[in-house]
C-alpha cells in the first residue's frame, strides 16, 4: 500500500504514546466534558437538494507538499460557513499532512458547523481524542483497518456520538463497510496506490449503495464541474481539500459548489 503503510507505522507508535496511563486518562476524562456534538450527518443532506460541500482545512498532503502551511484555521473555517459549507473536515496528522490538534479546537470555536477529524484512526483512544477535541465525526479507512477493527471502531465511535465516515475505494470495500454497519461512506476518487485520480470511480460506486446511506465523493473535485458531475451521480456531499488550498477565494468556490443540484435516483 506504499505511503498508507507508513502513515500507519507512524500512527501505531502515536498510539502508543496515547496508552500511556496518565495521558490515557486525561483524554477519556477530557471526552467526558466534552461539549455535545453537532449532526455531522444531518448536515450532509439538504432540504433544499442540493450537494453539501464538506471544506477541508489542509496544510499540506504526502503527494502535493505544502498546500497552505501559514493558514489561519478560524479565519478558514469562517470563510467556508460564510461560504455555505455544510460542515468542514480538519486534518490532524502532523508528520504527513502538517495538521495540529489545535486547527481542530480554533476551528470548533469559530463556528457552528459539524466537524469531521480526518485523521487516520486505528485504536479507540483516538476516537477519545477525537472527542476531547471537539470533533462530531471521525474518520475510518476500509484499506486501513480490518472488519472486526472497522467495525468495533464505528460502534464505539457511535457510542461516544461520533458520526463515522466509512472511506473506500473499490466495490469490496464498498461491501466491507455496509457489512460494518456504515451509514456515512466516502468514496475516495484517489488510488492508495498510485495516487492517479479519476472521478468515474465515485460515479461507478455510488450506485452500489443503498438510498438510506449518505454518500460523499472524495478527492479530484477541484472546480465547479467536478461538483455538479459528483452531484449528478446522486451524491449527497463532496469533501474538498486541495481545491480550497490553492484557491484565492475558497469562500466563493465553496458556494459555487454547494450550488449544484443533487440528482434524485
Amino acid at each position: 500500500m506504499g505511503i498508507l503503510d507508513d502513515i500507519l507505522a507512524t500512527k501505531r507508535d502515536e498510539v502508543t504514546l496515547l496508552h500511556q496511563p496518565q495521558t490515557r486518562n486525561a483524554i477519556r476524562r477530557a471526552a467526558v466534558e466534552a461539549l455535545p456534538t453537532r449532526d455531522f450527518a444531518g448536515s450532509l443532506r439538504r432540504p433544499d437538494g442540493h450537494l453539501a460541500v464538506v471544506a477541508e482545512i489542509k496544510r499540506r498532503s504526502p503527494s502535493k507538499g505544502d498546500l497552505d502551511p501559514d493558514l489561519d484555521p478560524s479565519k478558514r473555517a469562517s470563510d467556508f460557513e460564510s461560504g455555505g459549507a455544510s460542515a468542514l473536515s480538519v486534518l490532524t496528522d502532523g508528520p504527513y499532512f502538517g495538521g495540529r490538534a489545535q486547527d481542530l479546537t480554533l476551528t470548533r470555536e469559530a463556528v457552528a458547523l459539524p466537524i469531521l477529524r480526518k485523521d487516520f484512526v486505528i485504536a479507540e483512544i483516538q476516537l477519545f481524542e477525537a472527542r476531547a477535541l471537539g470533533a462530531d465525526a471521525v474518520l475510518l479507512i476500509v484499506a486501513a483497518l480490518d472488519d472486526a477493527t472497522l467495525r468495533d471502531l464505528r460502534e464505539a465511535a457511535t457510542d461516544l456520538g461520533l458520526a463515522a465516515l466509512v472511506e473506500t475505494h473499490d466495490e469490496a470495500e464498498i461491501e466491507r463497510a455496509l457489512s460494518a454497519g456504515a451509514r456515512i461512506v466516502g468514496i475516495n476518487n484517489r488510488s492508495l496506490q498510485s495516487f492517479s485520480e479519476d472521478l468515474g470511480i465515485a460515479e461507478r460506486l455510488g450506485s452500489l449503495l443503498p438510498t438510506e446511506v449518505i454518500r460523499i465523493g472524495e478527492s479530484a473535485v477541484r472546480t465547479v464541474a467536478d461538483a455538479q458531475r459528483m452531484a449528478d451521480a446522486g451524491l449527497d456531499a463532496v469533501l474538498v481539500g486541495e481545491a480550497f488550498s490553492r484557491c484565492p477565494d475558497p469562500a466563493a468556490l465553496c458556494a459555487q459548489m454547494a450550488a449544484a443540484f443533487v440528482a434524485k435516483s
